[in-house]
């Protein structure tokens, strides 16, 4: 079989054979009610209003493809993003918790919160227990707290205290001595005192007792 070859094309004839695509001006000539009753007889045939061929070359926005949305005052060639202000109050939102440190003294929250209670029983028990420096660290703070709720004195507070100490007889004493001890103190009511590494995995240690 012999092809021919006397028909030549290029990209020129391609682009004049294809069926040019209509401008905004006369889409937008059109008058409101008939789009909007060729709309509605498209829906009531179940036809979809969707062309296989692009009305227009690129996207400029809504208002080419709906008349009704040309009358906006504030043009709508951008899309909708125009009608919407950017609200700054002075707030930042940051995605990662900088300078909130928790100490997570390699426990899950659950064992985690009954080690803290467990050295805070002991440390109010003996008033002075050696521990690790970071567990250290984060005790005094709940042992600070248990001494300021027997200061109060009140029921509530005792309650409170006897949620988190694990001895009930260590919680009535507390609340009996704590008034007398530091009452004319505001807070520093533990001090941390560090000392030679642990032997064997060389842990930073430390004692922390009572003022």
């Amino acid at each position: 079989m012999a092809c021919s070859t006397s028909a030549t094309w290029s990209m020129a004839t391609l682009r004049s054979a294809l069926p040019s695509a209509p401008s905004h001006r006369a889409f937008n000539q059109l008058p409101v009610s008939a789009s909007c009753k060729n709309a509605s007889k498209s829906r009531r045939l179940g036809l979809s209003l969707r062309s296989s061929k692009p009305l227009l070359p690129q996207y400029s926005g809504l208002s080419a493809l709906c008349p009704v949305l040309s009358s906006f005052p504030t043009g709508l060639e951008n899309g909708f993003d125009s009608l919407f202000r950017i609200i700054d109050n002075g707030g930042r939102v940051y995605a990662m918790r900088h300078g909130r440190r928790v100490p997570k003294l390699n426990r899950p929250p659950d064992q985690r919160r009954a080690l803290l209670r467990g050295l805070t029983t002991q440390l109010l028990k003996h008033g002075r227990i050696k521990t690790t420096r970071a567990r250290a660290s984060a005790v005094r703070k709940y042992a600070d707290k248990m001494i300021t709720l027997a200061k109060e004195g009140s029921l509530h507070k005792r309650r409170q205290a006897l949620g988190f100490i694990y001895e009930k007889q260590i919680v009535h004493a507390l609340f009996a001595e704590v008034p007398d001890r530091y009452g004319e103190r505001n807070g520093g009511y533990t001090r941390i005192i560090r000392t030679l590494p642990r032997r064997g995995d060389n842990a930073p240690m430390a004692y922390i007792e009572l003022v």
